[in-house]
């Protein structure tokens, strides 16, 4: 009763802010015990998914495969990893410079994933995943804004885009925008909509239209997808796919009905996360910073949360406020932003798809240079806590 009484303030609360809310504290009983930067496992936690296009021949085949990768990703994203039943959480807000580091192995890949906090106002987080030994690579950023108008409304403005060496091969990912419903029922769950687009470059494009469950009618988590040609205007399918992204879904040859695929998007058939043991990671790595906040989630310990997480957040507000009277600029580790990107521009060229890097603070690209320079301890003896 005490946290549906206080859920229902926290609306009251969100009912009352005009503009963005990303940055707003969610009540403890609302968050999920991992981090903003943790999100883009959610691409890596399936290996053999993530390699899939590379190892195919036939460009349409690739374009299909990474249209099942981009798929099989959703749950994972957008449930903020917690089961359907449960209902969605909100992850804790990313600090300025928070990293995270992790690797999945599965019988046919090893994946890595490098993610970083590059902004806090706006809060930008930006990741690198990769394979070598298949020769395939992702880089993703994205600023996400947050409205309130009875439901949440969560807006993603950023992009990620996949290359395949073997074929030199391009594909240009978006992130649907997501409304958060179930507000007055305190059981939180998301509903894509509108219609997005993956391109590839070697000229198809996956078109995906997201639908959800009304009043009346509809199905929760529902879609519709299919690839076709760029260059065919009738947008004539060659393969179709439809179901509910955070369950199961098909895929089909769109000229032989019996030609059939059912993806379930099970849990278990992700790979574990592997990663540095949180005594041996830097301070600036998301699980280390997090530890007493995220074992008292999972006590239920909601005194504790609060009180661990504001030792964090008010020791980053003086290092702003610090900052901002030495007149520093902060630099991130692993990431470089720049202002033009013809392989998006290429790509996006039929779709109208705009940068708009001016509320990006740029185009986010993994900077190898500075990679390679990267030390630990990645900040000398500064930490998240001054």
């Amino acid at each position: 009763m005490e946290h549906r009484s206080s859920f229902k303030d926290f609306i009251a609360f969100l009912g009352s802010i005009r503009g963005d809310i990303a940055n707003i504290t969610a009540p403890p009983f609302f968050l999920a015990p991992l981090s903003v930067v943790e999100l883009p496992s959610c691409w890596t936690e399936r290996p053999s998914l993530f390699i899939a296009p590379t190892l195919e021949s036939d460009p349409q085949n690739r374009a299909l495969r990474v249209l099942e990768w981009i798929l099989c990703s959703l749950k994972s994203q957008f449930y903020i990893g917690q089961d359907v039943k449960v209902g969605m959480r909100k992850p804790l807000n990313a600090f300025l410079g928070e990293l995270f580091f992790g690797q999945w192995t599965d019988e046919a890949s090893a994946v890595r994933m490098i993610s970083e906090q590059v902004s806090h106002h706006p809060p930008i987080t930006a990741c690198y995943m990769w394979d070598d030994q298949h020769g395939i690579r992702g880089i993703g950023y994205t600023r996400v804004e947050m409205t309130f108008t009875g439901s949440l409304n969560v807006k993603q403005t950023g992009h990620a885009i996949l290359h395949l060496d073997r074929h030199d091969e391009d594909y240009l990912i978006p992130f649907p925008p997501c409304k958060v419903k179930g507000f007055l029922s305190g059981k939180l769950y998301p509903e894509l909509y509108g219609t997005c687009h993956i391109i590839s470059s070697a000229g198809f494009v996956s078109e995906i239209t997201f639908s959800g469950q009304g009043f009346f009618s509809g199905t929760r988590n529902h879609f519709r997808a299919k690839t076709y040609r760029a260059a065919d205007e009738n947008k004539t399918p060659i393969y179709l796919a439809s179901g509910q992204w955070s369950d199961n879904f098909t895929i089909r040859n769109a000229n032989d009905e019996n030609d059939v695929v059912t993806c379930v998007v099970d849990p278990s058939s992700a790979a574990p996360l592997q990663m540095v043991d949180i005594s041996n990671q830097d301070p600036w790595e998301s699980r280390n910073t997090w530890k007493h906040v995220i074992a008292a989630l999972k006590e239920g310990d909601i005194q504790k949360v609060v009180r661990e997480k504001t030792k964090l957040e008010e020791a980053q507000r003086a290092m702003r406020k610090k900052e901002s009277a030495e007149g520093a600029v902060w630099e991130p580790k692993f990431f470089s932003s720049i202002q033009s990107d013809p392989t998006f521009e290429r790509l996006a060229a039929t779709t109208g798809w705009q940068l708009h890097a001016e509320r990006t603070k740029g185009i986010w690209r993994f900077d190898h240079e500075k990679a390679g320079k990267a030390t630990k301890p990645y900040r000398g003896n500064y930490t998240p806590f001054g």
